[in-house]
């Protein structure tokens, strides 16, 4: 340990200052002794770490909001539709200074190392600066998308240009003028990024392994009118919420593709692309998402209209997802993604022909080519849903490590809890719907669970909580089982670990929707803690 390292002893210890972190700081401070770590040196967690440009929620601002205090969000006023980077960033120290977070956060402070005591049904956390904090119990509200995935090209450090992964954009911002730019990557990052790149750089290349679909953002700035008609209700409104996804209030459809002619299909899949609501493609009809012909029915539309847009045959071919189901990879949203590629400065390298092969001096080498470039920009995504847990040393019962644990994939009861590590809760952890509901809001309603467990724990005079194997394995069975419903098993992304080369396990989110997770997690509380064992 470090000369100033200390050891303290707290209630609660709450890792990450992300939204739902922070608002389990503010959920539980008034009655438990609370600690946070953040890892980084401001709060608001994924929207303090990406600032790359066009950085942007893909959910309505006056939805992608907290719904615990009614002043806040009354006052609180969004510029636009779907907020940019900057505003979520602003909007989260806001709610940190407003509410008195921050002393009870520790900022640039990672948790290295977590071991759980069973003499004594505590927790011991231990960070980087050295320092210990004992407790009784860990929320973990580490994030799905965290852990910055990094391609392991040899030859990275001849590069003498500069690289830069998306999360760790510079805070003061680059100048790209006059630069040739290598953007590697074409998920929702990437393409939120490239448009903007492409009006700065003097060329950008762009290396798309799978395309992607993709949908108009339909950004704007916030209408008035609307936001005086949410705000006149947002109890109801929230309420809605989550009695669907916990996501965008899209129109839920109630016929099938199969029920509609060609001309009528066609019809209400242009009012959907139109909608300025987007997600609404994947909702058009009740079937897109379970039922392969009709998700057809919907992928070919908009093939045809990147066919449409994209003025090189070529090029929009490459830009035409054929290998998996829309919607069974999280679809983006974009700004003029696809009118990007009608610049003459702007050129798509298809790597799943060419393969990149290394870094050189001047830029990258593909199987086929080089490319000299003045900046590399990596977009290329996460060791999602896990990665953030498996990079904390846990050990929990009887020397057992989380990553022994979950060697062959993770395995959770709820996405809450893990069978042999007492008293440690996940928010957004593996099998929770993540980010196929809208976070914030589900985040809050995660931790009021948990919340509620720890109230009763103490009430009922309990020291120690766990979920037990049996149930953990039945959880396992379901979301694998609903998941083969879906048009999901057909694709290869990060909800199954695809997107990491060598990482095991099935599939990691539930996508049941989130009435029936949250009533899951409902149920097994008032059926007496079914599926945990609790001790005194």
């Amino acid at each position: 340990m470090q000369d100033n390292a200390s050891v303290k002893n707290v209630d609660i210890v709450i890792i990450g200052a992300g939204f739902s972190g922070m608002y389990a700081v503010h959920r539980l401070r008034k009655d438990y002794d609370v600690l946070c770590f953040e890892a980084g040196d401001g709060v608001g967690g994924t929207w303090y770490w990406n600032r790359y440009p066009g950085a942007r929620v893909d959910i309505q601002s006056v939805e992608y909001s907290y719904s615990f205090d009614e002043a806040l969000q009354q006052e609180w006023r969004w510029p636009e539709y779907f907020s940019a980077q900057p505003d979520l960033e602003r909007y989260a120290n806001h709610v940190a200074d407003r509410f008195g977070l921050r002393e009870h956060i520790r900022l640039s402070t990672m948790v290295k190392k977590m071991r759980f005591d069973v003499a004594t049904n505590r927790w011991h956390v231990h960070s980087d600066n050295g320092d210990e904090v004992i407790c009784r119990y860990v929320i973990a509200a580490t994030g799905s998308l965290t852990v910055p995935n990094t391609p392991n090209w040899s030859g990275r450090e001849a590069f003498t240009g500069d690289i830069y992964h998306t999360t760790q954009w510079p805070r003061e911002g680059l100048d790209l003028s006059g630069k040739r730019v290598g953007l590697i990557g074409t998920g929702s990052t990437g393409i939120q990024a490239a448009p903007l790149i492409a009006e700065q750089a003097e060329h950008l290349f762009v290396f798309q392994r799978t395309p992607v679909f993709s949908m108009p953002s339909g950004n704007r700035p916030l209408d008035t009118e609307y936001e005086r008609e949410w705000k006149s209700d947002y109890a109801e409104r929230r309420k809605q919420m989550l009695g669907y996804y916990g996501a965008s209030l899209v129109e839920y459809s109630d016929v099938s593709a199969h029920d509609c002619t060609p001309e009528q299909q066609e019809a209400m899949m242009e009012q959907a692309w139109n909608s300025k609501k987007a997600m609404q493609l994947l909702v058009v009809f009740k079937d897109v998402m379970t039922d392969v012909a009709a998700n057809e029915v919907v992928s070919e539309f908009v093939r045809k209209k990147i066919r449409e847009t994209v003025k090189s045959p070529h090029t929009a071919e490459l830009l035409c997802p054929t290998t998996y189901p829309i919607g069974g990879k999280r679809l983006c949203v974009d700004n003029g993604y696809y009118e990007m590629y009608n610049r003459d400065n702007v050129t798509l390298v298809d790597v799943k022909s060419d393969p990149i092969i290394a870094y050189t001096s001047l830029g990258l080498r593909t199987a086929k080519a080089e490319y000299d470039l003045d900046v590399i920009v990596t977009a290329t995504g996460f060791d999602a849903i896990t990665g953030a847990m498996l990079r904390i040393d846990i050990e929990g019962v009887e020397g057992l490590t989380l990553a022994e644990k979950w060697s062959d994939g993770p395995t959770t009861y709820l996405g809450a809890m893990i069978a042999g590590f007492p008293n440690l809760f996940m928010i957004h952890g593996p099998t929770t719907p993540a980010a196929q509901a809208q976070m914030i809001t589900t985040g809050e309603w995660q931790v009021n669970w948990a919340a509620c467990v720890i109230d009763d724990m103490g009430r009922e005079g309990y020291a120690r909580i766990e979920a037990t194997l049996e149930a953990e394995n039945r959880w396992h069975d379901h979301v694998d089982k609903i998941s083969e419903g879906t048009v999901h098993r057909l694709a290869e992304s990060w909800y199954n670990g695809k997107n990491i080369e060598g990482k095991k396990g099935g599939f990691m989110i539930y996508v049941g929707g989130f009435p029936q997770y949250s009533a899951a997690c409902t149920d097994a509380i008032e059926n007496n803690y079914e599926g945990f064992v609790r001790s005194r």
